[in-house]
């Protein structure tokens, strides 16, 4: 489901731009869930939206990060790691070709709900001269990909 984006942790290195993000309520505790997302070898068993990400998972260091949105062609980039919290929070920060073209901040967040369940939130914040242009896409498919990786992930830690 779409969600308000207040919800997004502070901090965010883009400030502006434009936001898109999910959430979706899963019956197991922020450690289950932490555990799968950092599980990166299995994407591709469970995950339809990032398909893969390789690389070592600390602040300042850069993934490689394969992501497929419904209908689009796929795509390879190699963000910057900007936050690691464990069970809270995973941020990254992307360029296509150059800083400040298209940009993306893409984050995951985790609250504990304190009954069993946790509220995961799935975000990005995009920013660049090419976003206006790109506005439509992202409202379709991206929120499809995140909507759809959300379920498949609420689907694996709930068996």
């Amino acid at each position: 489901m779409k969600n308000n984006v207040s919800n997004i942790p502070s901090g965010m290195a883009i400030r502006n731009g434009k936001t898109v993000s999910t959430s979706i309520r899963i019956k197991a505790n922020p450690g289950r869930i932490w555990e799968m997302l950092m599980d990166f070898e299995k994407y591709p068993e469970w995950n339809p939206f990032i398909r893969t990400i390789e690389g070592d998972v600390a602040t300042g260091k850069r993934i490689k990060v394969f992501i497929c949105p419904p209908g689009e062609k796929g795509m390879v980039f190699k963000p910057e790691i900007l936050k690691v919290d464990k069970c809270k929070e995973f941020r990254w920060l992307g360029s296509l070709f150059v800083p400040y073209i298209f940009d993306g901040e893409h984050g995951f967040s985790l609250i504990d709900n304190g009954d069993g369940t946790t509220t995961f939130y799935q975000f990005e914040r995009f920013r660049g001269i090419l976003v206006p242009f790109l506005s439509a896409m992202l409202d379709g498919s991206t929120v499809q990909g995140f909507e759809a990786m959300n379920l498949a992930l609420k689907q694996r830690a709930e068996q």
